[in-house]
């Protein structure tokens, strides 16, 4: 018998501690950033590059991709809705009556950090690296980068794991009997499992990467990796945009695409550039 629909119905939250919620959402963030903290650490040591700089790394990647992926979703998203809300763009609670967060902000109760961009999270990342190499004077921003797209692109496919256990970020209705039922949002019709495919396509991508980096010819060309990554992860997004459900944005004055889609192009292009130019270079 094959299975045509999954009712899905999960709990978004993994325990609570004190009153606080530890959500799936967060923990699949936490893998993330375990892991591509891991995969960083076994470059150096392929490369005999000094370890020291990989904390002070961590420290700037980590809040670079918070505040990039935050504030993305806020202004290319949800600017008509955070506008009226400032103080919750950059604190982990959410408007609700009769509610109180840590007993010091009546009338909002914590909800973690949810309202994420992608996006956002990539301009994020290159001007958190930009920093870290002003900063500590360690190789240059394109070196990093080419060995950051690997455990990003794993990173991504968590995060859109993280989505389809919140149940946000959802594909289209399929108007057959296939997909997913999203019983938790009190719907009876199944969509297409948009945050799976993504996260799939982001695996993949993943081992391409990885593959091509084991290549010295390719480690070495500066810039190489970084072109794959960023035309294969915004392809992807771009493919998937199509059975997503609209997030508003851009495509509510620009319909031609969607704002996923249009946010996309930028990086494809820049993606191209970097493997033209690097091409053109070393032919």
């Amino acid at each position: 018998m094959i299975i045509s629909q999954i009712n899905w119905s999960p709990s978004e939250t993994l325990f609570e501690i004190g009153g606080f919620s530890i959500y799936i959402y967060s923990l699949m963030f936490i893998l993330a950033f375990i892991i591509g903290l891991n995969l960083m650490k076994s470059f150096f040591i392929k490369e005999n590059i000094d370890q020291k700089y990989l904390d002070p790394m961590l420290i700037y990647m980590v809040l670079s991709i918070f505040l990039g992926a935050r504030l993305g979703e806020v202004f290319f998203y949800q600017w008509g809705y955070y506008q009226n809300h400032l103080i919750e763009i950059l604190l982990p609670i959410q408007e609700s009556p009769n509610s109180s967060f840590l007993g010091l902000i009546d009338g909002y109760k914590f909800i973690g950090f949810r309202g994420l961009a992608s996006h956002g999270a990539a301009i994020g990342v290159f001007i958190g690296l930009y920093l870290f190499v002003k900063k500590y004077n360690f190789k240059n921003l394109l070196w990093i980068f080419d060995r950051l797209t690997i455990p990003i692109s794993i990173g991504g496919a968590f995060v859109r794991i993280g989505n389809f256990f919140n149940s946000e970020i959802l594909g289209k209705y399929t108007g057959t009997d296939w997909g997913v039922i999203f019983q938790n949002r009190g719907e009876t019709l199944p969509r297409h499992p948009a945050q799976l495919y993504e996260s799939l396509g982001y695996i993949v991508l993943f081992v391409i990467l990885y593959r091509l980096y084991q290549s010295s010819y390719i480690r070495d060309k500066e810039g190489t990796l970084s072109g794959y990554f960023l035309i294969g992860l915004c392809f992807i997004r771009f493919m998937v945009e199509f059975v997503k459900e609209s997030q508003g944005g851009i495509e509510t004055f620009l319909p031609t695409l969607s704002t996923g889609q249009w946010l996309s192009i930028p990086f494809i292009i820049l993606g191209f550039i970097l493997l033209f130019k690097k091409r053109k270079k070393l032919s």
